[in-house]
């Protein structure tokens, strides 16, 4: 009975270990997750009171959908009202809807693993199990509430359709994403779509008929809830488009080279999947349509200045099956003299991998310093003479680690009153500040909470180094007696 369980999951298990091992290690979440963090917590904790959600206050540079936000509460809501009953902290209702994220898409990725496993055999889905592994970003973003992921959840099911030849349910789900999560899907959509024509693997006008269909419902069923939500009739990806591809307004937020997807984005993100990938498609030509049209879809993206890796999270998977073929090849002919020597250039690249995958799970265990700052001022930093204890979170601090489900209650107060300059903190009531700047007038610094920089290279043991700096600074206000008199660990 075990036994038929573990072969049954036994790599939904291994892989959903390793993707719950770092949201308990990283339970903290960034800016780029902010709108659908806060709306699951506003879904949980407030319900149907609308004034009182985050984004009516907040709203973002863009509009984003509600869907996939309410899809995960639904979802994550009967433990996290089980969590309120019991008086929990709301940081424990925060993993609760990342691990009901990130089994959401893990489902997807099993879905698609499966039609990989009945297309290529057993031993390439060990090894696209392998892969997906020692990799990082995939199992450590799957639990993340961006809207890239949602969207790579419903392109994981097309993907798996594609490969069990339903064509039209494929480029449903496609249509799906683009309409509801993502807009820039339809750089995938298009390249798919028209390799399947090319093939005369769909007939055109039933293709066109079936995604305008699709795409009538979605655009419905995406204004009609976010309408309710935003107050306004709206249709969010249709915003985002406008403003990321006819405006070119999302270059502000930076830019980099029109190669920089293959020559940084993949490479960290396959790691030794990516010179995998290329041998694959040369080894089986079942792989070419679908890899051409992923990286038509990679091309297509680095025409646009801002990148980065998340944009192109979607096609992970199908270089990694690619990836895969390649390997379980190389396996299957490793006692050849040639292939032997191939097999040990591929065993060092998979050891490379997982130290790699290590090293960059280290830095970012570092990179969410305003959440470790504010968990460690819950701890310590409690006034018995004070009835109200405010605390002042800056938008540096915002934006890397705190969120909604990071306060406390009563007697916790929580403002994220931006604007406010360093010299009139001095004339505002707040009882602590958590803040970028290390000395602010009118408080002293308390304590200080140190963040990732960068990894040193260096030609001894250890030869990889992470490099760390004070980022945050926790301050408290020097008119609180009480507060003045508790011992604090200190700045310097």
């Amino acid at each position: 009975m075990a036994s038929k369980f573990l072969q049954l999951y036994g790599y939904d298990l291994f892989l959903g270990s390793i993707a719950l091992f770092y949201v308990l290690m990283v339970p903290y979440t960034k800016v780029e997750e902010s709108f659908n963090i806060q709306a699951m917590h506003d879904f949980l904790y407030h319900r149907h009171h609308l004034d009182n959600y985050d984004h009516l206050d907040f709203p973002g540079v863009v509009p984003r959908t509600f869907i996939g936000a309410l899809l995960v509460s639904i979802l994550a809501s009967p433990i996290a009202l089980a969590m309120q009953l019991l008086k929990l902290p709301k940081i424990y209702s925060l993993i609760i809807v990342r691990l009901a994220l990130g089994c959401i898409i893990l489902s997807t990725l099993r879905f698609f693993r499966i039609q990989v496993r009945s297309k290529f055999g057993c031993q390439v889905e060990a090894f696209f199990v392998i892969l997906t592994a020692i990799q990082f970003h995939l199992l450590f973003y799957c639990s993340r509430a961006l809207p890239n992921i949602l969207a790579m959840g419903v392109v994981s099911l097309a993907y798996g359709h594609w490969l069990k030849g339903s064509f039209y349910t494929s480029l449903n789900y496609l249509v799906f994403a683009t309409i509801v999560f993502r807009c820039d899907t339809v750089l995938l959509l298009c390249p798919l779509g028209l390799e399947l024509l090319l093939t005369k693997s769909i007939s055109f006008w039933k293709a066109l008929m079936c995604c305008t269909v699709t795409a009538l419902v979605c655009i419905g069923l995406t204004v009609l809830v976010d309408s309710i939500m935003w107050k306004r009739l709206l249709w969010p990806e249709f915003e985002v488009f406008w403003f990321n591809s006819v405006l070119n307004r999302s270059s502000e937020w930076g830019t980099h080279s029109v190669h920089w997807y293959f020559t940084s984005a993949l490479p960290r993100s396959l790691l030794a999947a990516y010179p995998l990938f290329v041998f694959g498609v040369l080894l089986d030509r079942r792989l070419l349509p679908l890899v051409l049209s992923v990286l038509s879809f990679v091309v297509l993206y680095s025409k646009l200045p801002h990148k980065e890796l998340r944009f192109i999270i979607s096609s992970v998977p199908i270089f990694n099956l690619s990836a895969a073929v390649a390997a379980s090849r190389i396996y299957n002919n490793r006692k050849k003299s040639f292939w032997k020597f191939v097999n040990l250039i591929m065993l060092g690249l998979l050891l490379i991998s997982l130290g790699c995958t290590i090293v960059t799970f280290m830095a970012s265990y570092e990179n969410y310093p305003s959440g470790y700052a504010l968990k460690e001022l819950h701890q310590i930093g409690r006034l018995d003479k004070t009835s109200e204890l405010w605390v002042h979170i800056d938008p540096f601090s915002a934006i890397n680690g705190i969120s909604l489900f990071c306060e406390n209650e009563l007697p916790w107060r929580y403002s994220k009153e931006e604007g406010i300059a360093l010299e009139e903190f001095g004339q505002r009531n707040f009882t602590y500040l958590i803040n970028e700047h290390s000395a602010i007038d009118g408080y002293k610094c308390l304590f200080k909470v140190n963040g990732f920089s960068k990894i040193h290279i260096q030609p001894r043991f250890p030869p990889v180094l992470l490099v760390k700096e004070p980022l945050v600074y926790i301050h408290g206000n020097i008119e609180n007696e009480e507060l003045m008199l508790k011992h604090w660990p200190g700045c310097s």
